[in-house]
């Protein structure tokens, strides 16, 4: 999902891209282990550590946002922007709808997948297919949607993933005592996880986090309008490093 801003990231910093574990190409949680936000919070940072790294510029989309949330407040970041975060519901039906949705996108994806070739995938069909998540699916290559299709075959932990979270609950720890930046850039057209029932509860824990919203784009933004990506990233972490060295 982060190819199309990895050039822009990678002219400015060292840039890491870890896979979550459970997911495809991802390393494993222990037999038993349940599997929620702290463990998959638990497992970045220990990848962090194997690379010798204390704080770093934390930047994910989605759940990727809100395991960066969950990191700022353990004291691992020296910046962090969330796109369109999760874990900022206020009613069960807001949860049991994403839920729904992207269960679904899952499921189908993961029956389609067998049965389809690069050349099978105009642009109006990816446009089509990504429609849920992203503004101009068309703008994946084909190759990138099957690589796609088949990281959702190698999701190990969605099932118990929203059971833990249905159990666990909302992003409600206390973040009064976190100083690095946080900016949450919302996509303004986000229907997976929309701002008003997603965004607005989330930031209620948030008082000293910069809010935005990134226009003309979908849940999924990279594809979308790389360019503008790119720039809500590096603005934050520019003028930290920036304030490091001055």
């Amino acid at each position: 999902m982060w190819r199309p801003v990895l050039a822009p990231l990678e002219s400015c910093h060292d840039v890491i891209a870890l896979t979550l574990p459970c997911h495809h190409g991802g390393p494993d949680i222990a037999p038993g282990a349940t599997v929620g936000i702290a463990a998959l919070a638990d497992a970045l940072e220990r990848s962090l550590d194997d690379l010798g790294l204390d704080t770093v510029h934390l930047s994910g989309n989605s759940l990727g946002g809100w395991l960066s949330l969950e990191l700022a407040r353990r004291g691992r970041a020296r910046s962090v922007v969330a796109l369109s975060p999760a874990g900022g519901w206020e009613e069960m039906r807001d949860l049991q709808r994403t839920a729904r949705i992207i269960g679904s996108s899952v499921r189908l994806g993961i029956r389609a997948a067998p049965f389809l070739r690069a050349e099978l995938l105009p642009g109006p069909v990816r446009k089509f297919a990504l429609r849920a998540t992203m503004e101009r699916g068309d703008r994946v290559p084909p190759d990138a949607l099957l690589e796609m299709l088949e990281d959702l075959g190698g999701c190990t932990i969605l099932d118990s993933f929203m059971e833990a979270t249905v159990r666990d609950g909302p992003f409600s720890q206390d973040m009064s005592h976190v100083t690095c930046p946080i900016r949450v850039a919302w996509s303004q057209n986000d229907r997976t996880i929309p701002a008003d029932r997603h965004g607005r509860p989330l930031l209620q824990h948030l008082p000293q986090a910069e809010f935005l919203a990134m226009h003309g784009v979908g849940h999924v933004p990279m594809y979308d309008d790389p360019a503008q990506v790119a720039a809500t990233i590096l603005e934050v972490t520019t003028a930290v490093d920036e304030a490091l060295v001055g």
